[in-house]
């Protein structure tokens, strides 16, 4: 495990060619980390990937091997130092070359690489590594059952959000690093707290490289930088310290994420110090148990197993998980730099999010984005690379499988944000066709409960009990609003409502003459917004929607204006629902946050690369810990029609609270208020919503297609609400139930 050494850096190029010949005829500069297939993109004068069709330009480098290589002399180094190559990630089957030598063969992108050179050095040296072929299950079709048998992240092999375009290269940090003889290969940070959280039981166990006569020392730090706790001891033992009164880490909507630092050192006979690693330790507990009320279901016989456990308790408290779902934010996730993962998560925390569920289908993201998720108080939901395949139970699968496992769970198995291990996405569903006997899901459980026995682990997402979907504002005739009301869920793992992205992001990606209206056979198209999902032509732009309860955009402007509604309106229905249902849910998690490349219409909240989508702000007011609701039975009213919406007051937080005052308005634009109720709140209690009255009114006949309902709070107007519904006039709209109108088909 590499941990707190610095790595040298070295300059890289990169060649291809067909598997059969000798190597390369040329080759250009290489960004290490980064991918080979951009690399040879720049070289050659590619244009931008990320605009109109561009993408497809990279599918002949499938088919092709890649060979990086790097010259260096030897550097100034110590008598008792060595030489190292080190590589936190390559992708996918690869090998390793040392002066002409053939050090290395490896097949998996997640398991780090250490080669000690000393056996190969000379005055000046050559490394060269050697990436295969992308793999593929088969030829036909291409989609994403190519990577059915190997743990390489499904997505670049196309998806509803995401081009055709695999990956390949060094995606990793990689170079070269000095070390001792003697040295700590890894150190492992064990521990327990007891029943009241009072006490921290803490067990090291450091694994030591050429270590005779040395011991080890294990020194914490609180965040003021004071000692707390030490132990020393042999190298080969465990070492148990016992730390009183430890300060918790918790998400940042329940509290700090306190942080510690440890220190661990090695040291020699004459109490010198031979090498040292540090880590952060925050304590915490972490649990799934069983939802309020999960146990008495099913009612009716034959019983069966009932709703898998999906509430998470953090600490001894049951909190509500309000989230996202996170993707890969670049196609090439060698790009991937710390600056970028952190401008993303705190817009996580600037939403209200607390936890964001790391998909199977893309990559276990680099070191960085667990460090920011630890300091910044976001609960991480990580599954294994699988995902909507059914993965063999075949031998060869199993051995790759357990390697980049063994890999993947101590590097992050310390991070306080850890709070779920999953096996990977939709597994049991007809699509993949595995079941909880499936060999790689034995695997993977067995695996976490060996290495990492305090994280919970759950098979795949969803299970029984919990929901993946709709991804659509209407679906089949019925509304967000009335599905949402009507459901009956532990946990909303991934729903998703489509938006066009903002207008700064079109521009870029399809050409002027293309712009305006979207059409099907344009980079319209290709950017997801026709024929995305489910062989819908009308995913994810969902023109047929917008023009049901808006009149046919005759701008763009307009086009993105009603779209930007419907989506915000959408999400913080489902979000708020949610939270409605409380405490037998106690999860919602939209599908998604982020997105790797520009749509130009996707379920994502923020654009492509940073660029916060209207609905943004809207979740990030549904989840805010106490506010004002308004709970609507549809999106669409009409003038002179009885409008109503329940009132409620949704409480997240812990902490004792007071009566409020809260009123109804409806309006027009920028037109006078109309009142329609007050209701005076009962004493608010910690963690429990307060359900309200209904407030109904006979609506004015506006000219709009569109009205406000406020719902204001006395006093705090950080709790008010406001929601944008569609409107028609009452001649213009018949009020019968519109149900069975399937616009969507």
């Amino acid at each position: 495990m590499i941990r707190n050494r610095d790595i040298i850096c070295l300059d890289w190029e990169v060649g291809y060619f067909p598997e059969g010949q000798a190597g390369p005829d040329r080759y250009v500069h290489a960004s290490v980390p980064g991918a080979a297939q951009h690399d040879i993109a720049i070289a050659d004068g590619y244009p931008d990937f990320r605009l109109d069709g561009n993408y497809r330009l990279f599918d002949w480098m499938e088919d092709v091997v890649f060979l990086y290589r790097t010259e260096f002399d030897i550097p100034g180094m110590a008598g008792d130092e060595e030489l190292w190559f080190v590589s936190k990630g390559i992708d996918y089957r690869f090998g390793i070359y040392v002066n002409g030598v053939h050090v290395l063969s490896h097949e998996g992108m997640f398991s780090p690489v250490e080669i000690r050179l000393t056996p190969y050095l000379q005055k000046s040296n050559l490394i060269e590594v050697r990436v295969d072929r992308v793999p593929k299950r088969h030829a036909f079709p291409q989609d994403r059952t190519q990577a059915s048998d190997v743990v390489k992240p499904a997505v670049g092999y196309g998806w509803d959000w995401h081009p055709r375009l695999v990956p390949s290269g060094i995606w990793d940090d990689t170079g070269l690093q000095i070390r001792k003889r003697s040295f700590i290969k890894d150190c492992h940070v064990e521990y327990k707290l007891d029943d009241t959280m009072s006490m921290a039981d803490i067990r090291v166990k450091t694994d030591v490289e050429e270590a005779s006569g040395c011991k080890v020392e294990w020194r914490l730090f609180d965040a003021s930088g004071n000692m707390v706790a030490e132990v020393e001891g042999p190298v080969g033992e465990d070492i148990a310290v016992a730390l009183p009164n430890p300060k918790l880490w918790w998400t940042h909507d329940h509290g700090t994420p306190y942080l510690y630092r440890a220190e661990t050192r090695l040291v020699g006979r004459s109490s010198e110090i031979v090498d040292t690693v540090e880590s952060r330790i925050g304590f915490r507990r972490i649990r799934l148990v069983m939802n309020d009320g999960a146990w008495r279901e099913p009612k009716e016989f034959p019983k069966s197993r009932s709703a898998a456990p999906a509430q998470i308790e953090l600490n001894g408290r049951r909190i509500f998980a309000k989230g996202s779902n996170w993707v890969c934010p670049e196609i090439f996730p060698g790009e991937l730099t710390e600056e970028r993962y952190e401008e993303l998560l705190h817009l996580v925390v600037a939403a209200n999010m607390n936890i964001l569920r790391c998909w199977g289908g893309g990559i276990v993201n680099k070191d960085a984005f667990f460090s920011l998720c630890d300091s910044l108080g976001i609960l991480v939901w990580q599954e294994f690379p699988l995902a909507c395949n059914c993965y063999p139970d075949d031998m060869k699968y199993l051995r790759i499988l357990e390697q980049e496992a063994v890999s993947i769970i101590p590097r992050l198995r310390e991070h306080p944000c850890l709070g779920i291990w999953c096996g990977g996405n939709e597994l049991f569903n007809n699509w993949s066709g595995m079941t909880d006997q499936s060999l790689p899901l034995r695997l993977l459980d067995s695996l976490c409960y060996r290495l990492s026995p305090e994280i919970p682990f759950i098979f795949t997402s969803p299970l029984n009990g919990m929901a993946h979907g709709n991804y659509l504002f209407r679906w089949n005739g019925m509304e967000v609003f009335e599905w949402m009301n009507k459901s009956h869920c532990t946990a909303y793992c991934e729903f998703g409502v489509p938006g066009i992205s903002p207008k700064e992001v079109l521009e870029k990606i399809i050409p002027e003459d293309c712009l305006f209206p979207p059409r099907e056979g344009t980079a319209w198209e290709d950017h997801h917004a026709f024929k995305a999902w489910d062989g819908n032509p009308d995913t994810w732009l969902a023109e047929k929607t917008l023009e049901f309860y808006f009149r046919k955009a005759e701008t763009l402007d307009e086009l993105i204006e009603n779209s930007s509604l419907m989506q915000g309106e959408g999400y913080k229905a489902i979000f708020e629902e949610a939270r409605r249902k409380k405490p037998y849910c106690s999860m919602a998690l939209n599908w998604c946050f982020d997105e790797p490349w520009p749509s130009a219409a996707n379920n994502s909240v923020v654009a492509y690369p940073l660029i916060p989508k209207r609905a943004y702000y809207d979740v990030a007011a549904a989840c805010r810990p106490l506010c004002a609701s308004a709970r609507f039975s549809k999106f669409q009213w009409a003038g002179e029609e009885i409008f109503s919406c329940d009132l409620w007051l949704l409480n997240d937080s812990f902490d004792s609270s007071g009566r409020y005052r809260i009123s109804v308005y409806v309006c027009c634009g920028d037109g006078d208020m109309v009142h329609v109720l007050s209701w005076e709140t009962p004493e608010l209690q910690p963690n429990i919503n307060i359900e309200g009255p209904t407030a109904r009114i006979s609506l004015p006949d506006w000219d709009t297609d569109r009205f406000n309902v406020i719902v204001s709070v006395d006093g705090h107007p950080e709790m008010d609400s406001t929601y944008t519904l569609a409107y028609r006039k009452a001649d213009k709209v018949s009020l019968l139930p519109y149900r069975g109108m399937n616009i969507t088909e």
